[in-house]
């Protein structure tokens, strides 16, 4: 049996991704306008690192087929 990195990989950024997500949207937004030039870092990150994962585990089962 053969383990493919990409399928640890992606889950690690799929999940923290959407950890972020839920946390960007739980928090207060007056964090975000005393830092960070008022954008929500965590809610934008989330979202790149949850497509990240999704994209990676893609390849992943898109190369087991």
């Amino acid at each position: 049996m053969e383990l493919d990195v990409r399928i640890p990989i992606g889950w690690l950024f799929l999940l923290l991704g959407l950890i972020l997500v839920i946390y960007g949207f739980a928090s207060d937004p007056a964090i975000y306008a005393r830092h960070s030039l008022g954008q929500n870092v965590n809610l934008i990150w989330g979202t790149v690192f949850a497509i990240f994962g999704g994209f990676v585990l893609f390849l992943a089962k898109r190369k087991k087929r």
